[in-house]
């Protein structure tokens, strides 16, 4: 099948955000459960595989290999189905600038799918990343040594190296170009394509060290419940507040109101059904 052209693009994006909000809150929160143990997945696989690799042997080389294996959590959501709260950003208020939603269902939309997200991320952190051993604590040794310094690396540089302005810019970088993965992945008709648009946006982003909210309330509680020190609910709280309004910036001002300003604001609403991938 050919490729969706931008016009059509933004079309099925303006549609898929008004479904993925009339929906029953019960179905929404398993969705977005969903979306977060995602994304932790992601998180989890990118830590151990970039663990134990020395800077000073390897460089930067280390996040490009962690941003490669971070686009699993992507993948998931968009090829098996369900609703992560940095997709919904671009795509539910596009939806509301085309009437199809209201201010308020935008908001909350967006907070249940934080809520269901912030779940999923937990319950991978603490059951499967820490609990299971895959994640050590100060005292381990081996494989499970190395992936607790990788992630306490990782924690510190979130939670206390950055300014609460840089995390902020950050969260703005991040969504943006994971906004533009999502939209490039409504061009493609098959699964393949839609992971070809996803790699390369999810793979930078995560790279040059930019803050995703979701990704982060996974890294930061997994800090936490491994023993790493100096990381708290308080830093943790505050990053995802900062990095959170950075996403919602990235998404709603870079790409969903600068997609509807080029290819919807004055044509009719054509209303095209949403693709089973892009549906909960």
């Amino acid at each position: 099948m050919s490729a969706r052209e931008p016009q059509e693009m933004a079309q099925v994006a303006a549609e898929t955000g008004a479904k993925k909000v009339h929906r029953s809150w019960d179905r929404v929160l398993v969705s977005s459960f969903l979306a977060g143990a995602y994304i932790a997945f992601g998180a989890l696989v990118a830590i151990t595989v970039s663990s134990g690799l020395d800077p000073e042997t390897w460089g930067t080389l280390p996040t490009l290999f962690m941003g490669a294996a971070f686009t699993l959590g992507l993948v998931l959501v968009l090829i098996a189905g369900s609703d992560l709260a940095t997709g919904n950003m671009m795509l539910v208020p596009l939806g509301a600038m085309r009437g199809k939603l209201s201010v308020g269902d935008v908001a909350r939309n967006l907070t249940l799918v934080l809520l269901g997200n912030l779940i999923g991320a937990l319950v991978v952190a603490f059951f499967l990343a820490v609990q299971t051993g895959v994640i050590g604590d100060a005292e381990s040794t081996g494989n499970a040594g190395l992936t607790y310094e990788r992630l306490a690396s990782i924690a510190e540089g979130k939670a206390l190296g950055e300014s609460p302005w840089q995390t902020f810019l950050r969260g703005i970088g991040c969504n943006w170009l994971v906004c533009l993965g999502v939209w490039m992945s409504l061009a493609a008709k098959d699964v393949s394509g839609k992971v070809l648009a996803i790699f390369f946006p999810i793979m930078a982003f995560v790279a040059m060290g930019f803050d995703h909210v979701v990704a982060n309330m996974f890294f930061l509680p997994a800090a936490i419940f491994a023993g790493v020190p100096d990381i708290g609910w308080g830093e943790t709280l505050m990053n995802w507040l900062l990095a959170g309004a950075g996403n919602l910036v990235g998404a709603v001002v870079f790409v969903a109101t600068s997609y509807w300003y080029l290819f919807l604001r004055d044509q009719p609403d054509k209303a095209p059904a949403a693709e089973p991938a892009e549906r909960a």
